[in-house]
């Protein structure tokens, strides 16, 4: 077998990883689940997850892909036995199921950037005003129900499968780390530059006020529902519970302190999530948008394009806004390709550029019926956000939390020295308050999608077959 391929530096390996976590989950995501949460209550209940649960559990998925020097299904084999690998397959489907409707809503992004070259948002929606006025409906719905559907969401989610797969074919170094080292800057420069410009927009106060300004009546009172959206929050905008981060720490050298850098690629994470609402809200509320909850996985396109038609220098901001939730996607994508690629690779021995275009193009054919219809995006996110990523993350904690505790604080030590007792705590961490709040939030997530199973979906499917 060929030598495996490993990371070229530190600084390499610190963006791919932000840049697994920071796509689609920060920048899509975070904006319309936080909406959902009430905004700033979410936003609380958000943050003590990462920093709670997230930061044990990153360190979890570091210290089993670094010792083992593999793939998910064969790190959970060589460290269990030959059954866990079963387990480990749940990550291989996790990344399969997300990455396939991910590329579908990455190929929105990169339609309504290109809907910025060809005219104002504004002049966008005067075309649709006659058919949302007869259907009742805001204009920017009626331009979302046609854009995300069809032969252009079809042709776009090609593109930006091609994209992807041609990406992670050139491997770690020349693909992943040389592609991450440019995109993941020039998001978080794209960003900051949004977040000073939104601060000066009129009634921005009452953005930042939703934002930041929680309720916490209203935390207590709805934490049924907030448990389960942060936990699978976090975990998706994390890459946890997907295999990415035992992938990428499967190409990392013993010498590297894993405590530090899960403590930078969270920091990092964690931040450009903050900033996304810093930026997202203030154009919501100064566009008129006072209701961020409602709209779905179609929030962030509705609400900013409309913002973007009615505010001055709309069509730069929506321009620079959709390229980079497009760069920021293609960063994510990479990631969660790389977890199949590897395992075919580990596993099977197949050729990195043969495992990638293979893989890619199942994955491809699975996201199709998304660009058909969007019950099929609820139906896959509902299942990989709500039960796939936390049972992969349950499990996951139960293996190293007890079945194999001597060596995941014998692999944290490396890189840092003698963790005494705090290599203990983590360890305690992991095996009763992390496992507990995870077994919660999965039973919540399985009746969430139960309720999605037996309603909207059982409805639509008596609609149309």
């Amino acid at each position: 077998m060929a030598q495996r391929e490993t990371w070229a530096t530190r600084t390499g390996f610190i963006l791919a990883a932000v840049g697994s976590a920071v796509g689609l989950g920060n920048i899509w995501r975070f904006p319309f689940v936080a909406g959902e949460g009430g905004g700033a209550a979410f936003l609380v209940v958000y943050l003590l997850f990462v920093g709670l649960i997230g930061f044990p559990a990153i360190l979890v998925e570091f210290v089993v892909g670094r010792r083992t020097e593999r793939n998910p299904v064969g790190a959970l084999m060589e460290l269990g036995g030959n059954a866990w690998k079963y387990v480990g397959g749940v990550f291989i489907v996790t990344g399969f199921v997300i990455l396939s409707y991910y590329s579908v809503v990455a190929g929105w992004f990169i339609r309504y950037f290109l809907e910025g070259f060809r005219g104002s948002y504004a002049s966008h929606l005067a075309s649709y005003e006659s058919a949302a006025a007869e259907a009742g409906v805001p204009a920017t719905a009626i331009m979302f129900g046609e854009l995300s559907t069809g032969l252009d969401a079809f042709v776009l989610h090609t593109i930006f499968m091609a994209l992807t797969i041609g990406i992670v074919a050139l491997g770690i170094r020349r693909g992943i780390e040389a592609a991450t080292k440019l995109m993941v800057p020039a998001i978080v420069l794209l960003l900051v530059g949004m977040a000073v410009w939104a601060f000066t927009l009129p009634d921005s106060g009452a953005g930042y006020s939703y934002y930041l300004s929680p309720d916490f009546g209203v935390i207590l009172e709805n934490w049924t529902e907030l448990l389960p959206a942060a936990a699978g929050q976090a975990f998706f905008t994390l890459s946890l519970g997907m295999g990415v981060m035992i992938t990428y720490a499967s190409y990392l050298g013993e010498d590297r302190n894993l405590t530090r850098d899960a403590l930078t690629i969270i920091g990092f994470d964690t931040g450009i999530a903050f900033l996304t609402g810093l930026v997202v809200f203030p154009i919501f509320f100064a566009g008129g948008i006072t209701e961020p909850g409602e709209g779905g996985a179609g929030a962030i396109f509705v609400s900013m394009t409309d913002a973007f038609a009615t505010l001055s220098g709309g069509r730069i901001l929506g321009l620079l806004f959709f390229g980079t939730v497009a760069i920021a996607a293609l960063s994510s994508a990479i990631s969660l390709l790389e977890v199949v690629t590897a395992y075919v690779i580990d596993e099977k021995g197949v050729d990195r550029w043969k495992a990638a275009l293979g893989m890619g193009t199942v994955i491809y054919l699975l996201g199709i019926p998304v660009t058909y219809d969007l019950i099929f995006l609820d139906l896959l996110d509902l299942f990989a956000d709500g039960i796939l990523l936390v049972f992969g993350a349950l499990v996951l904690m139960l293996l190293v939390g007890w079945v194999a505790p001597r060596f995941a604080v014998d692999e944290l030590s490396k890189g840092i020295g003698d963790l005494g007792a705090l290599g203990q705590a983590w360890i305690w961490a992991v095996r009763v308050p992390i496992i507990v709040v995870l077994a919660v939030s999965l039973y919540l997530g399985l009746v969430d999608y139960i309720d999605f199973l037996t309603g909207p979906f059982s409805d639509w499917v008596s609609q149309n077959l």
